[in-house]
């Protein structure tokens, strides 16, 4: 389950993709395209559920190795479902704009012009930055408690982190306006994650968890001692 719902938010974070929000003429677009516009918002909301998803049904695999981290796992991971939400708004008073700008002609052209980046920038922010820190931040726990846990492969855990890791970089880079979004560097930093996630879903769906374990990890330690 968890394997088809992983994959599930990969795909879905595709087809809520925009390319035309980064053309310059993309007030014109948006309401020539609004089927599009409309079938973005909805695999958005269907990405922000799949994600909820995933938390919830991780988050009692975490509970079992430490209660504090699996609150800030679930805590984090529900933050960053929630900017994915709030993007669904943007994007939809993107479209909104967009019809008024095509009605009002010349009128007002720098208004809607300001409004609009406004708009698009928000989006940006709310899914890039706002969306991925803390879904990253929680990734990282999520990652180190399988690695403890040894519920799947510690190579696979470790790829995790690091995946996480290089995500958060170029999130921070991103925030700092060091890289842009559609640059090769952020993309090369987000690529281990993306490959990581696909390799996790297919892992679970032909494999699963490890049928061993090792949870109460502080009794191990002090039969080990003794």
């Amino acid at each position: 389950m968890l394997g088809i719902l992983l994959l599930s938010g990969i795909l879905f974070g595709i087809l809520n993709s925009l390319p035309a929000l980064e053309k310059p003429d993309y007030l014109t677009t948006l309401s020539t395209m609004e089927t599009r516009v409309l079938t973005a918002v909805f695999f958005q909301a269907a990405m922000a559920v799949v994600y909820v998803c995933v938390a919830a049904l991780f988050y009692p695999m975490v509970k079992q190795h430490s209660e504090g981290l699996a609150a800030g796992y679930l805590g984090f991971r529900i933050i960053g479902a929630a900017f994915l939400f709030a993007g669904i708004g943007s994007l939809l008073l993107l479209l909104w704009l967009s019809r008024s700008y095509v009605s009002a002609g010349q009128t007002g052209t720098a208004y809607f012009t300001t409004a609009g980046e406004l708009l698009r920038r928000g989006r940006d922010i709310l899914n890039h930055i706002g969306m991925i820190l803390p879904w990253s931040t929680g990734g990282l726990i999520l990652y180190y408690t399988l690695y403890r846990t040894r519920h799947i492969p510690r190579w696979l855990a470790v790829w995790g982190l690091i995946g996480s890791s290089l995500t958060l970089l170029a999130t921070l880079m991103l925030m700092l306006d060091i890289i842009q979004i559609v640059t090769p560097a952020y993309f090369v930093l987000n690529g281990p994650t993306a490959l990581f996630e696909v390799t996790l879903s297919l892992f679970l769906i032909i494999r699963g968890f490890s049928p061993v374990y090792p949870i109460d990890l502080k009794s191990q330690e002090k039969g080990r001692e003794k």
